[in-house]
Formats: C-alpha cells, structure tokens, sequence
C-alpha cells in the first residue's frame, strides 16, 4: 500500500495530523506492507527565506483578526497538539520560505531517512523556534537524522530537486488539494485534514480490503453450517 502525504513543515495540523496517522499506522493490520511518502506542498511560496517577526503577527494579517484574537488561536491549537504529545511554541515559532526544506526531503527520502526528516523539522521550528528556511539549519537538522552533510550543502545549493517540488505541487493542483494535510491512499482514497486516527484507520482498512479482495474456494459437497442448518454427509 502506497501513502502519500502532502504537507507544509510549517503547518501546525500537517504535525497534528502526522501524529494520528501514526496512531492509526500503528493499529493496521498490514502496516509492515505500508511505504510513505511526503510530498512538498509550500504554503506561503513568496515568504523570504528567513524572518524575525512572530507567527502571530503574520497571522492576525493573513485571517483580518486582532493579534489578541491571533494569540488566542494559537493556544488553543497549541493544547490540541499537547493531546497529541506535541509541543508547541508558536510565539517563537518563525515564518520562512519552505521551498529548499522540500528539496531537502526529497534527498532524504532517496536515501531512507525522509519520515526521521520530517519529525525532526517539524519539531525545529513548532518547538525550537529555528530558521526553518535558512540552508546551514537545513544542513545542520539533516545531520542529526543522520544525512550527510556535505552531500545536504550540495544539494541546496544547486537547484537539485527543485523539479520534484513544483511535480508534488503540480499533482496537489491536479487532485484538487487546497489545504493540507491531505492523504492519498493506494492513489484511490483521499483523506482531508488531520483527521481522527480512527477515521484514518478505517480509511485504510477500506483501501486494502478493495485491493485485496477475498477469494472464496467452494466445491460440489464442501460442509457448511449456516445458522443453526448444517449439511449432512
């Protein structure tokens, strides 16, 4: 079973919801035949790469609300992420362009680290408040999870996986995603939103039923009791 996940390392549900996919991932049956894959979705593409002012500010602007009003969402977001063993800090949090933060995952996913990625940006910048667009803290977050380094420079510092960006993008437009996180099951399903592990869990379940469909073996003469009716020899 193939999942795709896209999402933005600076969406707040797009960490919740990793969380309750892992929870649902956790209870399905069949979750050592399940292969991830985080595609790039960039949220606010004409960010700068780096920023000084608060999350809060950019967000009372964005949604026409008071900063009052703006702190006070993010505190409630910030208690649903603790019930999802999440930390948050989104007053130190940092806006910054996610584009080379994207290139970046796709290198990792190539060499098998792209989930450990993930966990770690999104953990940089909800609770340590980095510079989630400023390439020596890329490189520097991609070492901790055990990418190399210099190859991690290389890559952002050249335009390598820039096209696999705009592709994930493209394929986000093409399925009709406008928000996220959104998954896409076995390319057959689509779930919007961090979702409740047991939705997704049921979502899943659904997915490898239709691939894997039960084959009945019955023959002239076979024994079956239906009910309290039994044939008899």
């Amino acid at each position: 079973m193939k999942i795709d996940i896209f999402s933005d390392v600076v969406c707040p549900w797009c960490a919740i919801g990793k969380r309750r996919f892992e929870a649902a991932l956790e209870q399905f049956d069949h979750r050592d035949e399940v292969m991830v894959q985080w595609r790039a979705f960039e949220l606010d593409p004409s960010a700068p790469a780096v920023t000084e002012g608060g999350a809060a500010a950019h967000l009372a602007e964005k949604y026409h609300m008071t900063l009052e009003q703006a702190v006070a969402s993010q505190e409630r977001l910030s208690e649903l992420a603790a019930v999802e063993g999440l930390e948050f800090h989104l007053d130190t949090a940092k806006r910054g362009n996610t584009f080379d933060a994207h290139r970046l995952l796709h290198y990792a996913y190539e060499v098998g680290l792209q989930d450990a990625l993930k966990e770690r940006l999104f953990t940089a910048y909800f609770t340590e408040g980095a510079q989630i667009g400023d390439r020596d803290s890329l490189v520097a977050l991609g070492e901790e999870v055990g990418l190399d380094s210099t190859k991690s420079a290389e890559v952002l510092a050249s335009g390598r996986y820039a096209e696999e960006v705009r592709a994930d993008e493209r394929d986000a437009r093409q399925l009709g995603i406008n928000g996220v996180p959104f998954f896409v099951v076995d390319g057959q399903y689509g779930i919007s939103g961090a979702q409740s592990a047991e939705v997704i869990l049921q979502v899943l379940d659904e997915a490898w039923a239709k691939a894997h469909p039960l084959l009945v073996v019955a023959g002239a003469g076979d024994g079956v009791c239906d009910g309290d009716s039994c044939e008899l020899p």
